[in-house]
């Protein structure tokens, strides 16, 4: 029937409209429910339901080698694990406090932990444990940690590499925001009290990368400082490095404009060798920095990892360190042959971030989620990025020491089992209700838990 409610006879229609109705209709009268491929709201009566589909899937999904695309993997005492510390008293979320019976269950699943809790005799026994752990396999110890939770390599997010961390499967991320404020840091320090424990932390960096290219000032003008940058990233690359890390958002807003060297030249020339900048002044100059360093990653083929999402401290902006202020930049066609990771999915924006990832060069890690989300709310953030772009999602753990008892150990254990749960009643979902088979679930598992991540890494 036509617009008009009347009937228009066969003859009147258009030759490529009648086919299609016609094929329309003889694939709606011939298709089964279920041999079509038509999604359901709801798991059809009759099928397997979801927790059966569940119980196929997670022995297999377990199976799976995983590539962690970002770790902090370290011994308790190891200054160089961050660029970043943790202020005294920091407020921390439910799930990653040492009350969590979660936590106790990685300990007993690595290491035969004897308790349910971690009170400070309880400690001290695993702490004992590790010690001896540590004695007796040498370098092999943390690579040992890895075999016992199915991790195959781990992105290590440091300032430099240790020797107890193999190199075959640990592998570099050097950070980059210590180049970003080079001047007298005394106004910003002042902003508040996690910011002036954070910038004495990157002054530090700046100083050991400027001794490592045998640098003991700053260079005289800004084409001295911008050789300087290009000089790093090369130097650490061959050092091993294979991704930069930019930790910005816990100095400033991630929304960075897109300064003239003309803006920028004379501020360095006034401060370089003293003075303390405006906040201003200092905006304009780490906005130019940064896009140098997107340069260098550039040359360099140099992936670029953020911090995106919730952070330590009690200070953090939420509003100014959202992931999605990036997308002037991830949006720029002169960074179109830059790799873009963003680490921890933007959390709690996540569900809005996944859309950044139509970008070709764009990529979500859903790291720190897996600690701080429990399964069920996890699998329906995993859900909505399968559902959208599952081939740019990769997999994290976020693993970090804690103390000298719960190390970093437990960290990767509780995170990848977190994950494996998750993902397995997402995909579970996802099958029960006809998105896809079991067979393309584990396709898209795999792609998750290893290889999207890995192709990103050049061997």
């Amino acid at each position: 029937m036509n617009s008009a409610g009347m009937n228009v006879p066969q003859a009147a229609m258009p030759k490529s409209i009648a086919i299609t109705a016609a094929v329309f209709f003889f694939a709606s009268i011939s298709c089964a429910p279920r041999t079509c491929a038509q999604a359901s709201p709801l798991p059809p009566k009759g099928e397997a339901d979801v927790h059966e589909i569940y119980e196929r899937l997670l022995p297999q999904i377990q199976k799976i080698p995983i590539f962690d695309n970002h770790a902090h993997p370290a011994f308790a005492d190891d200054s160089d694990v961050d660029a970043m510390a943790a202020p005294e008293g920091e407020s921390e979320a439910f799930r990653i406090r040492e009350t969590n019976p979660e936590l106790a269950a990685a300990a007993k699943g690595l290491f035969g932990y004897p308790f349910d809790d971690f009170s400070p005799e309880h400690g001290k026994w695993l702490e004992a444990k590790t010690t001896e752990m540590k004695k007796q396999q040498g370098a092999k110890y943390f690579s040992n940690i890895l075999d016992r939770v199915g991790i195959e390599t781990v992105l290590a997010n440091r300032v430099a590499m240790p020797d107890y961390l193999e190199p075959t499967r640990f592998r570099w991320v050097f950070f980059v925001d210590s180049l970003l404020f080079p001047f007298d840091n005394t106004q910003l320090e002042k902003r508040d009290s996690d910011e002036a424990l954070y910038l004495h932390l990157q002054e530090r960096v700046l100083l050991r990368y400027m001794k490592q290219e045998g640098v003991s000032n700053l260079p005289g003008d800004l084409a001295g400082y911008e050789a300087l940058i290009r000089n790093i990233v090369a130097d650490n690359q061959k050092r091993g490095g294979v991704a930069m890390k930019f930790e910005a958002a816990y100095f400033r807003s991630l929304y960075f404009s897109d300064p003239s060297r003309e803006e920028v030249e004379p501020i360095y020339r006034k401060y370089h060798a003293g003075g303390i900048p405006t906040n201003d002044e200092y905006r304009v100059f780490e906005d130019y920095v940064f896009r140098r360093l997107l340069d260098s990653a550039l040359a360099f083929h140099v992936p670029v990892h953020f911090h995106s999402a919730v952070g330590i401290g009690d200070y953090y902006n939420l509003r100014n360190g959202n992931g999605l202020q990036l997308e002037n930049v991830l949006r720029d066609p002169r960074y179109l042959g830059v790799t873009f990771v963003l680490l921890h999915g933007c959390y709690p924006y996540e569900r809005q971030a996944i859309w950044l990832s139509a970008m070709k060069n764009v990529y979500l890690d859903s790291s720190f989620m897996e600690l701080i989300m429990y399964p069920a709310a996890l699998k329906d953030s995993l859900r909505q990025w399968l559902e959208v772009f599952p081939d740019k999602i990769i997999f994290g753990t976020d693993a970090f020491p804690f103390n000298d008892a719960l190390g970093a150990e437990v960290t990767f254990w509780f995170g990848v089992n977190s994950a494996r749960k998750a993902l397995a009643a997402a995909l579970a979902e996802m099958v029960a209700e006809g998105e896809v088979t079991e067979a393309r679930a584990l396709e898209l598992a795999h792609g998750y838990l290893h290889d999207n991540a890995a192709k990103l890494i050049r061997r």
